[in-house]
């Protein structure tokens, strides 16, 4: 349920006019337009329709919203990396992850890219700690797929001269590589192709 004026409980005495769900989900936007530090306070309130006491008592500081703005991205309908773990075998883990890598970072109902890399690569020493949130994140999802990996290798789905680690930094970076590629006008056919040259090589089963 959404965070409305009738569920939210009063900051100062009043309730919240707006629908954190929905601001969170502009506030976004922005981050995933113009980074951490581009999103100046003033555009975020723009966008969010509220004013800075009220994004300061609803979310905190912008650290903080951007963070559940992450949070937010990362379980979106359209998210494919940890669903993707659950898939049978490492090809098709691979494989959703890949393809839909494609299709999220060149959808044209979004931004291009992903929020989370382009996160972490601008920001300065002033996003220090968010930068490391997010290099954590990136970090637990590389686990993830090991372990994903190393559980298809002990079933006798990736051979036993593979290295899961490898592999699955291997993946990140493509991953992240494609995220980059997308913001420099990258489509998704493009993307595809990339997609199309790891699996060609995968050593698991399709």
């Amino acid at each position: 349920m959404s965070a409305t004026a009738s569920t939210a409980a009063p900051s100062v005495g009043r309730p919240r006019a707006f629908d954190m769900d929905t601001a969170l989900q502009k506030a976004l936007e922005v981050f995933w337009l113009k980074g951490y530090e581009g999103a100046s306070l003033p555009d975020l309130c723009e966008a969010m329709g509220i004013n800075k006491p009220s994004l300061y008592a609803a979310f905190g500081n912008k650290e903080q919203l951007f963070l559940k703005a992450i949070e937010l991205y990362e379980n979106r309908p359209c998210a494919f990396f940890y669903p993707a773990l659950e898939l049978p075998t490492s090809y098709q883990v691979v494989q959703h992850m890949l393809c839909g890598a494609a299709k999220a970072n060149a959808d044209p109902n979004s931004p291009p890219g992903c929020v989370i890399v382009q996160g972490a690569i601008s920001c300065s020493e002033a996003g220090a700690s968010v930068k490391q949130a997010l290099i954590e994140k990136r970090q637990k999802g590389e686990v993830a797929l090991r372990e994903r990996l190393e559980k298809a290798q002990a079933e006798g789905d990736l051979p036993a001269d593979a290295d899961p680690a490898a592999l699955a930094r291997y993946i990140g970076a493509v991953l992240q590589g494609m995220a980059i590629q997308a913001t420099s006008g990258a489509s998704c056919t493009d993307l595809r192709m990339v997609a199309d040259t790891v699996l060609q090589a995968w050593p698991g089963k399709k």
